[in-house]
């Protein structure tokens, strides 16, 4: 019987410049400026759209300086996607640039980690260092949203649809899950934040937020394992992803398709 194939996207809506030292724990003495760029992830087949993450606004871009390109909810009408018809939205963690902008999105469910919730409003939060990532209103608006019963909760792997699995990983946040999908070209993995850049899996390096190494390491392997191949592995946080993939069509958006792979 073969798999569902689905289409898979990466939109930038916004960008920020960084030293290495904030991307990587072992990290170059020379701490070169390198760009880090933000994304929200798609997928479709037929009329269905799932999406991967909700990414911030313009407030959250000025609080935290960076510099905000679009609008990732209200791009994707640009991009010819309804909001009212994506009924499924994966939230790899509940970061503020992973997380913000859920209330745009009224007829979604949202999937989530249970133990990332439990993170997100336990005890860790009363330590800077936990909560410096979180935005707790982005946090209540998750809350909100499991009050109008739109919150599914999981513990572990899960196939959301077939061809397409959610697993946990842990490790930058104690419920950081990352989603594999089945396209043209094989199954590839949406890390998320399991890995910011590539180099950050490929050198054993992890990002600096982080809060249990140990698992950031195994989930690592369990990227590698979960992709076809190491070139199946979408990153994060990596302004690679634009050189690697191409554009598509749509005007004024940086949308690049992920089963289209430039030839370099």
């Amino acid at each position: 019987m073969s798999i569902k194939q689905w289409e898979a996207y990466a939109m930038r809506y916004a960008t920020v410049q960084r030293k290495a030292r904030e991307n990587f724990i072992a990290h170059d003495i020379h701490d070169e400026l390198t760009s880090m760029d933000y994304f929200v992830w798609f997928v479709r087949s037929g009329d269905e759209t799932i999406l991967i993450d909700t990414g911030f606004n313009e407030a959250a871009a000025r609080q935290r300086k960076r510099t905000f390109l679009r609008c990732p909810i209200e791009s994707l009408r640009t991009a010819g996607i309804r909001l009212e018809d994506i009924r499924e939205t994966v939230i790899t963690h509940a970061h503020y640039d992973h997380a913000g902008n859920t209330r745009l999105l009224q007829n979604t469910q949202f999937h989530l980690q249970e133990r990332e919730m439990a993170f997100a409003t336990g005890k860790e939060m009363r330590h800077a260092f936990m909560r410096h990532a979180y935005d707790p209103a982005d946090v209540c608006d998750l809350v909100y949203a499991n009050f109008q019963e739109r919150l599914a909760f999981h513990d572990g792997a899960y196939e959301l649809r077939p061809g397409i699995t959610v697993h946990w990983v842990g490790g930058h946040t104690r419920g950081l899950q990352v989603v594999r999908v089945h396209t043209k070209r094989g199954w590839i993995v949406l890390a998320s934040d399991a890995s910011h850049y590539l180099e950050n899996l490929r050198k054993r390096s992890p990002f600096p937020i982080v809060a249990d190494t140990g698992q950031m390491l195994s989930a690592y392997e369990l990227v590698e394992q979960l992709a076809e191949s190491p070139d199946h592995i979408i990153p994060g946080h990596d302004p690679l992803t634009c050189k690697l993939y191409q554009p598509t069509s749509h005007s004024g958006l940086e949308i690049f398709s992920l089963t289209d792979p430039r030839i370099l």
